[in-house]
């Protein structure tokens, strides 16, 4: 069924709820994530304090992660040079080409990596298409850019649906 590939394999209210010893007990190493709306806020320039802690407890735990954008080249290099992050801006999500260039960048297997993003659209329809495990968070932000607010509107019928047959529920 194509729906499934709009389908995560795990839901979470934030990226916050994520934590190093449970990736690491499934053998995951790296995360690819996407910024607007699953980190921070899409016109927030920088992580607050719980994020940068998140960061922190990621990096203790020897888990690599590069930030996957669709945004432009000065918004996320603005947010991921101050926590010395590799990132990819126009990726172009949901194609793949972005996901295989993080995995070269942290040097890791896609069987030890998790795509963590807000829209089925892009992260989580490009992560499973590339053979990811991948994570929906709820988006940070109520508000999103012109591009973003069509997608939601695609996305609210198909996790209408999902709800509907079971498969989509969220994590308290």
């Amino acid at each position: 069924m194509i729906l499934k590939n709009f389908l995560p394999d795990r839901q979470v209210k934030s990226v916050l709820s994520i934590r190093p010893e449970e990736l690491k007990k499934h053998g995951i190493r790296a995360i690819i994530t996407d910024l607007d709306n699953t980190l921070v806020e899409w016109d927030r320039p920088s992580a607050p304090p719980k994020l940068v802690q998140w960061f922190q407890d990621m990096q203790e735990h020897h888990i690599k992660i590069t930030i996957v954008s669709n945004n432009n080249e000065m918004r996320v290099k603005t947010f991921a040079d101050p926590l010395g992050i590799p990132f990819l801006f126009r990726a172009r999500k949901p194609l793949g080409k972005a996901f295989r260039k993080a995995l070269a960048i942290m040097n890791v297997k896609k069987e030890e990596t998790v795509v963590i993003g807000d829209q089925l659209l892009t992260d989580v329809l490009g992560g499973n298409r590339s053979g990811f495990y991948t994570i929906l968070v709820v988006p940070v932000a109520q508000s999103d850019g012109f591009a973003t607010k069509l997608n939601r509107m695609i996305e609210r019928r198909i996790m209408g649906w999902f709800r509907k047959k079971g498969y989509l529920t969220w994590e308290d």
